[in-house]
């Protein structure tokens, strides 16, 4: 009865609070046609996105998995208009529908996609020096989740916000016999970013549209790992 509520509780609290909203409606369409998968954030999680950048003063947003766009449509909202934001994606044709989605939503201007491996574009941002970012989201495939935290904070300052989804696991993260490697990666992830004396964060569960699931949020206290 409560997975058949979740999603009732999630409709009447977007029909509430979010407007109709047609680019965001028009990139999830475009994504459904090009085959991509349907695992993007829900309505409400896209609009705390906005909501924790937009109160951090992020000026320069890093998106670790594009998909197609939509979280990315959330977090650029949030920028202001000298503001960028760069979004790491693996897979070209994602890619591609995500720029469509973007450019369709008058924000292309405000970000760069780069395609590749995330833990390769991370390192030479690196090497190149980038200036640090203000909000990083971590929503990827959860087996790199412990490398993307570690690369993440080589491009962060004091204050940068950090939010990583997809971290409960319908519960097995607390499964401590769990063989699953997203499980594992995301356990992996939770303890360094405890044992990190850089961090300072919590987890929360959620349930709702997409199930039973939750983030992890961290702010950077320091630079310098203790």
């Amino acid at each position: 009865m409560n997975e058949q509520l979740w999603p009732k509780v999630d409709d009447y609290l977007v029909s509430l609070l979010l407007p109709v909203d047609e680019a965001l409606d028009q990139a999830l369409a475009a994504s459904d046609e090009a085959g991509l998968p349907k695992i993007n954030v829900a309505p409400n999680q896209g609009k705390l996105l906005t909501l924790l950048s937009r109160m951090s003063g992020a000026s320069r947003i890093l998106e670790i998995g594009t998909l197609g766009g939509y979280s990315t449509i959330w977090l650029a909202r949030s920028l202001p208009s000298d503001g960028a934001l760069v979004s790491l994606e693996l897979d070209a044709h994602h890619a591609h529908v995500a720029r469509e989605n973007l450019d369709r939503a008058g924000l292309g201007s405000l970000v760069e996609i780069r395609v590749g491996p995330a833990t390769a574009s991370l390192r030479q941002m690196i090497d190149d020096g980038a200036d640090p970012f203000d909000f990083i989201f971590i929503d990827a495939d959860k087996e790199g989740y412990p490398d993307y935290l570690e690369l993440s904070l080589l491009l962060s300052r004091v204050g940068t916000v950090i939010v990583a989804d997809n971290v409960v696991r319908s519960g097995e993260v607390a499964n401590l016999e769990s063989s699953d490697p997203r499980v594992l990666g995301v356990r992996t992830f939770l303890e360094r970013a405890a044992a990190d004396g850089r961090l300072d964060g919590t987890a929360v569960q959620t349930v709702g549209s997409k199930g039973y699931d939750g983030f992890a949020l961290f702010v950077v206290t320091g630079t310098s790992a203790t």
